[in-house]
């Protein structure tokens, strides 16, 4: 699993390819009503086995844009869960600075453990060399 920001980067894309789904099915499946006196439902010349819209069952239409929706609210619940963990939210400025120093205190112990470790690595080493090259053959 990647960092957190790119949980949130795939859950905004997902969202985005969600709102698109959802516009695509409402376009292709609702019902040709017109709102209004004045409205006329166009005529579109298409092939014979083709249709502009396939409309549902209005019963089948809303249980269908009550799931899209639930599911839109899920995926924006889930971003708005990713933005919550994201760091340095609830801290300030100041606080994000003695945190870095923080850190950087430690990094400069660790690598001079680090540094340690090596010079006792060499020493050993050499010790090791002086021993091997004392040992006589037979």
């Amino acid at each position: 699993m990647g960092d957190r920001l790119t949980q949130l980067q795939d859950a905004v894309d997902q969202l985005a390819q969600q709102f698109v789904a959802c516009i695509h099915y409402i376009n292709r499946h609702h019902n040709l009503e017109t709102l209004g006196p004045g409205d006329q439902i166009r005529d579109v010349k298409q092939e014979p086995d083709q249709q502009e819209v396939d409309p549902h069952p209005t019963n089948v239409f809303k249980a269908s844009q009550v799931e899209l929706a639930q599911d839109l609210i899920t995926k924006e619940q889930q971003i708005e869960l990713l933005i919550s963990m994201l760091p340095g939210l609830d801290n300030s400025e100041q606080d994000q600075e003695r945190n870095i120093k923080e850190l950087e205190e430690e990094l400069r112990i660790a690598e001079a453990q680090r540094q340690e470790a090596i010079k006792e690595r060499e020493d050993t080493m050499a010790k090791l060399d002086t021993v091997i090259r004392s040992i006589r053959r037979p």
